[in-house]
Parts: structure tokens; sequence; C-alpha cells
């Protein structure tokens, strides 16, 4: 104990030894597994990315027009491929890039707003499939 806290006292008439690195760009390998990337002229709507997605990144808001709203969250992405093997139109609608995802600098801003956004995408599906369901027994009744 007595040697560390001698030496302790002793850094503090040494010149200081820190090495200032320079941020160098960080070499990926090929095939690197990045961000999911999205080909909205492609896509089907399917929600297959959606369903198979293991945290949840993917989410589809269902409009009552009967369109759908892709939003990805790649904070929350594992980036582990699987909504790009479940989509019938890969390398079209949905590819995995190597792009490298850039950290967020606060948790908050990482997920900012991406938990409200899932609550809004469960309402609209469930609001959608009640109009819907109105709309049929509405054209029973009619008939």
């Amino acid at each position: 104990m007595f040697t560390s806290m001698l030496e302790a006292f002793l850094n503090l008439f040494r010149p200081i030894r820190t090495h200032q690195y320079p941020a160098e760009e960080m070499v990926l390998p090929s095939g690197y597994r990045g961000l999911i990337e999205y080909g909205i002229d492609a896509c089907i709507f399917c929600d297959k990315c959606e369903k198979v997605c293991p945290p949840g990144a993917i989410l589809f808001y269902q409009h009552e027009d009967g369109t759908k709203t892709y939003r990805y969250n790649p904070w929350l992405c594992i980036y582990c491929g699987e909504c790009v093997r479940a989509c019938p139109k890969p390398e079209e609608a949905l590819w995995q890039s190597e792009t490298k995802q850039l950290s967020a600098l606060k948790e908050e801003g990482a997920n900012e707003g991406w938990f409200v956004w899932e609550e809004a995408c469960k309402q609209s599906r469930e609001e959608y499939a009640a109009a819907k369901k109105s709309a049929k027994i509405q054209n029973k009744s009619e008939e």
C-alpha cells in the first residue's frame, strides 16, 4: 500500500504521458453486417420483416386508407439479418448494407420517440382492423 501511495505522489511531479491518438476511420471487413436499407418502391408491405425481427426494430404504421409507413430503429437493431432473409424481395425491398451505425451520444437520443411510435403503430393497426370489420358488417347489413 505504501508503494502505490508513493507512486501516486511521485506522478504529481512527472510530465504528462498521455498521447492524443487521432480519430481514425475503422476499416470494416467485407461482408460486414451493417445498417438495414429499405427500398420503398419494391416493398409489398407483407410485414414479414416486422414479424421476424427479434428486438422489434422494424415497424409498419397502418394508415386509414390502407397504406403503410415503414419505420426502422438502427439503435434497437441487433443486425442479425433475419428481416432480410424473411423478405420476399431481398436486395430490392430490404437488404443489409456494409454501412456502420453511428453511436448515439445519449441513451435518450438513441430511442427518442421510438416507444411512442411503437404504441402509435399498434393503435393504428387496431383502429384499421376495427374500421375494416365495421365496414364489412355494414356491407352485409345493406345486402
